[in-house]
């Protein structure tokens, strides 16, 4: 079975094929760093993992680039809030951020780029841009990007133009704006006093790059004109890549993604988790509950990527509660590993090739873990085979150590076994539950684990 993936841009799974025969350029919308990210906007960066492992899986090298927007309104204003300059305020989030991927086991993508990096290369773009009649200066001396001029704009968001296009006589400058409110949008801002010491003196005049300009000259300075996959959540379709398609092909006149793929939201009490909304949560406020950032990610992987999902407390200790027993399973396999089993792994391959159906994929790691007929060192291989894709941490688990004082308790209930001392054994075992472990009788032994 070939790889299939839904592409936001037809709005139909299509047959995947990348534009060079075995090597995938993806490039993925990364955060804006004036604050923590909330777990939502998490999804988008685990979405994009579990791509990447699956195309990897699957044999092809894949050139990933993230970027990091250190430069546009919100890490200006919020900079010059703390009272630090823009590289000292952002280096901060940045530094966080990479800590919190760190903790959700996300693979970090083959390079990362600041948008500060980056202010030569989309000066180069946006010439291109007011050479070719799709952008123009305006009288403050900023310079617009006219989305009357590129026929096709919409075609991601499925936009229809007509005469919508709104603000564009007033210049407003600001690089987010509401859904539908089609306008032209900002290339290259003019210097403002209220951008402080923030701006670039370029061809283009004093100023500094609009967001979205940012994101196609990154991912073309890297990956070239033309990428095979774009992802992010599906806030992002509208304005911004969107945005993104017309300079892009306005410049080149190149198709510029052929595959945009899109996560749902994370919702709280049926709203989209937002900042904006007061109603998020950060990878620290999990954490602080003791709870682990991998439960996070397993949680989100029992669903589809495509599919918005209701976060609540409940059912996150539950899937906590699901993994550590899918370790303990794990544990209690043994020391040594054997052979993928070819069957299991067939199907696993065959549901991640359809879109990525996570769910379905967990559906075949717990049949693998807990099928007796398939020897225990052959389970283990291909559950180790299968994390490569999930990133669940399988390989770095290790025994728990247990304390001296359960294996005594063990020993002597064990005795009391022998003895035929069944009241003594079961309240022995109570003992030991109630001290946060739980004993089990297996043919090769106690196995002694955490509850």
């Amino acid at each position: 079975m070939s790889l299939k993936f839904y592409n936001t841009l037809t709005r139909e799974k299509e047959e995947f094929s990348p534009i060079n025969k075995n090597e995938v350029s993806m490039y993925t919308c990364g955060p804006t760093v004036y604050n923590y990210p909330h777990i939502g906007n998490y999804r988008a960066y685990i979405f994009a993992d579990v791509l990447k492992r699956v195309l990897s899986y699957s044999g092809y090298n894949v050139k990933h680039i993230m970027n990091i927007t250190d430069i546009d309104d919100k890490t200006i204003r919020d900079s010059q809030k703390e009272k630090k300059s823009l590289k000292e305020f952002t280096e901060f989030y940045t530094e966080e951020f990479m800590k919190d991927i760190r903790s959700l086991n996300i693979l970090y993508p083959t390079k990362f780029t600041k948008a500060t990096d980056y202010i030569k290369e989309m000066v180069e773009l946006i010439k291109r841009l007011l050479e070719k009649g799709f952008a123009y200066k305006s009288s403050d001396g900023s310079t617009y990007f006219d989305i009357k001029k590129f026929k096709e704009y919409g075609k991601l968001s499925r936009l229809v133009l007509e005469e919508q296009k709104e603000n564009a006589s007033n210049r407003i400058k600001t690089d987010e704006y509401e859904k539908e409110n089609a306008q032209d949008f900002a290339l290259w801002k003019a210097y403002d006093e209220k951008d402080g010491d923030v701006f670039w003196d370029t061809e283009l005049g004093k100023g500094r790059p609009g967001w979205h300009i940012e994101c196609s000259a990154m991912s073309m300075a890297n990956l070239g004109e033309q990428l095979d996959i774009h992802t992010g959540g599906v806030d992002n379709i509208f304005p911004h890549h969107e945005n993104e398609i017309a300079q892009s092909e306005g410049a080149t006149g190149k198709q510029f993604v052929r595959f945009w793929m899109h996560n749902e939201w994370v919702l709280v009490d049926q709203k989209k988790m937002a900042k904006s909304l007061q109603n998020f949560y950060i990878l620290k406020d999990l954490t602080q509950k003791g709870i682990n950032p991998i439960s996070y990610r397993f949680w989100l992987l029992m669903a589809n990527y495509r599919t918005r999902v209701n976060f609540v407390w409940e059912a996150l200790e539950g899937a906590e509660t699901a993994l550590k027993r899918l370790r303990r399973l794990y544990l209690e396999l043994g020391e040594q590993t054997g052979k993928v089993n070819e069957g299991y792994q067939q199907k696993f391959k065959e549901y991640l090739e359809d879109d990525l159906d996570t769910p379905r994929a967990l559906s075949v790691l717990w049949d693998v873990i807990k099928d007796e007929k398939v020897s225990p060192a052959d389970r283990k291989a291909t559950i180790l085979d299968f994390d490569k894709v999930l990133g669940l941490g399988f390989e770095n688990l290790k025994e728990e150590t247990i304390p001296e004082e359960i294996h005594e308790i063990a020993m002597e209930r064990q005795e009391a076994r022998k003895n035929k001392d069944f009241k003594k054994s079961d309240e022995l075992r109570d003992k030991i539950n109630s001290l946060g472990y739980k004993i089990k009788d297996t043919s090769s032994g106690v196995k002694i684990s955490k509850i």
